[in-house]
C-alpha cells in the first residue's frame, strides 16, 4: 500500500485527483459536499507538508467540451471558505498561462484545474494529455475513489508518468484497505445483503460473492425474480423473466458452497405504485394479482434481524423496498438498525450503492458503520470481481 501517512511533501509540487463530482443547483450552490469533505484529510496533510497541491477533478458529464454550467468554479470558492484559504482557479484550461500559475505556486498554495472532462482526451485516457498534465507536478495522488474503476486520463494514465512517485490518498487507502478485508480476509459468519430492483445489476457481484459468503440476502424489487424462479405467484411484483434461469443457476451454486440464503418469507403489497396505496401483508410467494411488493414484512425483517446479529463481516449493498415512500421503508430502515446494532458488537460492516448509503444517512447512522464506500460504481465493480484501473495505475 503506497500510503502518504509517513512522507513529506514539502516544497513539491504534488498533482492531487480527487473527486469533487458535487450536484450544484441551478444557483450553482452545492447541495450536498460529502465528496468534498472527504477530500479534506489529504488536503490538509499537503497543505501542512508545504507543499503546492494542484488538484485535478471532473463534474458532470460534458462530453469533451467546454460548458460553463460544468465548471468547478462554484466548488473553488466553497472549498476556499472550507478551508478559509484561498485557492487559486481559472478557467482557462491548460496552456502557457496555466503553466506559469503552476509554476508561481508556493508552499501551501492550492490551485484547481478547471473540470477534467472538458478536455476530449480525458475520458479516453488520452496519453498526450496526461504527459502534458504530468509535468505540472513532481508527484501524483489519487483520492477519487469514486473514478477508480474509469480508465481516464486523471485517474490512471497519467500514473505513467511518476513511476517512482504515484500514491493513494487517505480516502483511496480506506477504500482499498476495506474493501480488500472484506473480500480476501472476512471474520465468519460472513452475511452479504444485496438489493435494488433489477437482479440483471447484480448478477456479477452475487456469483463473485458466492464462493465466499456465508449467508445471502436477498431482498429489494430482483427478489421476485428468484420467488417466481421458484415456483411462486408474485402478482404484479417487479419481475426479469429473462433471468429465471440465471436465478436457478445463482440459487443452485448457492447449494453447491452451503452458502444459505435468505429471501423475505412475507411481503407488504399494494395496490398502487405510491405511498398511499393500499397495502396488506402477505406471504412473498403467494402475492394476488394486480397487487405488488413494495416492501418485505414484520417476519421478514426479524428473521434477517436474527441473521444480522449473529455475523462476523457483514456487507449490505442495495434497499430492501421502496424506502423513498415512508409507508415502505420499514424493510430498509430495519437492516439498517440491524447492522448498526451488529457493528456496535464488534462485526465488520461495509455499506455501499447510492441508495444503501442514502439510507444510513437519512437514520443518522452512518458513522455507526464500519465503513461506508464513497464510490457506488466503484465499489461494485470491485465487488464483481474486476480490476479497478486507478488501483491497479498506483500499485504496479
Amino acid at each position: 500500500m503506497k500510503s502518504i501517512k509517513d512522507l513529506d511533501f514539502s516544497g513539491k509540487k504534488v498533482l492531487l485527483r480527487v473527486d469533487f463530482n458535487v450536484p450544484i443547483d441551478n444557483e450553482f450552490h452545492i447541495t450536498d459536499d460529502t465528496r468534498i469533505q472527504e477530500s479534506l484529510p489529504t488536503i490538509e496533510k499537503l497543505v501542512n507538508d508545504g507543499a503546492m497541491v494542484i488538484m485535478m477533478s471532473h463534474l458532470g458529464r460534458p462530453k469533451g467540451e467546454v460548458d460553463p454550467k460544468y465548471s468547478l468554479a462554484p466548488v473553488a470558492e466553497y472549498l476556499s471558505k472550507l478551508l478559509n484559504r484561498k485557492v487559486i482557479f481559472t478557467q482557462e484550461l491548460l496552456g502557457d498561462n496555466v503553466k506559469k500559475m503552476v509554476s508561481e505556486l508556493k508552499p501551501g498554495d492550492l490551485f484547481l484545474l478547471e473540470n477534467m472532462r472538458f478536455y476530449p482526451g480525458e475520458t479516453k485516457g488520452d496519453k498526450a494529455l496526461a504527459q502534458e498534465l504530468a509535468q505540472l507536478g513532481d508527484v501524483y495522488i489519487n483520492d477519487a475513489f469514486g473514478a477508480a474503476h474509469r480508465e481516464h486520463c486523471s485517474t490512471a494514465t497519467i500514473a505513467s508518468f511518476f513511476p517512482n512517485d504515484k500514491y493513494f490518498g487517505f480516502l483511496m487507502e480506506h477504500e482499498v484497505r476495506n474493501l480488500h478485508q472484506l473480500m480476501e480476509n472476512p471474520q465468519r459468519p460472513f452475511t452479504a445483503i444485496i438489493g435494488g430492483s433489477k437482479v440483471s445489476t447484480k448478477i456479477d457481484i452475487l456469483e463473485n460473492l458466492i464462493p465466499i459468503v456465508d449467508n445471502m440476502i436477498i431482498g429489494g424489487g430482483m427478489r421476485y425474480t428468484f420467488t417466481k424462479a421458484l415456483g411462486g405467484k408474485i402478482g404484479n411484483s417487479l419481475c426479469e423473466d429473462d433471468k429465471l434461469d440465471e436465478a436457478r443457476y445463482l440459487m443452485e451454486k448457492m447449494k453447491e458452497h452451503n452458502v444459505k440464503l435468505y429471501l423475505p418469507s412475507d411481503s407488504v403489497v399494494a395496490d398502487d405504485f405510491s405511498n398511499d396505496a393500499n397495502t396488506m401483508i402477505v406471504p412473498s410467494d403467494q402475492i394476488p394479482d394486480g397487487w405488488e411488493s413494495l416492501d418485505c414484512g414484520p417476519d421478514s425483517v426479524k428473521e434477517f434481524d436474527a441473521v444480522i446479529a449473529s455475523s462476523k463481516t457483514i456487507l449490505w449493498n442495495g434497499p430492501i423496498g421502496v424506502f423513498e415512500f415512508p409507508n415502505f421503508s420499514k424493510g430498509t430502515f430495519g437492516v439498517a438498525q440491524s447492522v448498526a446494532a451488529a457493528t456496535a458488537k464488534g462485526a465488520f460492516s461495509a455499506v455501499g450503492g447510492g441508495d444503501s448509503v442514502a439510507a444510513v444517512k437519512q437514520l443518522g447512522i452512518a458513522d455507526k458503520m464500519s465503513y461506508v464506500s464513497t464510490g457506488g460504481g466503484a465499489m461494485l465493480e470491485y465487488l464483481e470481481g474486476k480490476e479497478l484501473p486507478g488501483i491497479v495505475a498506483i500499485l504496479k
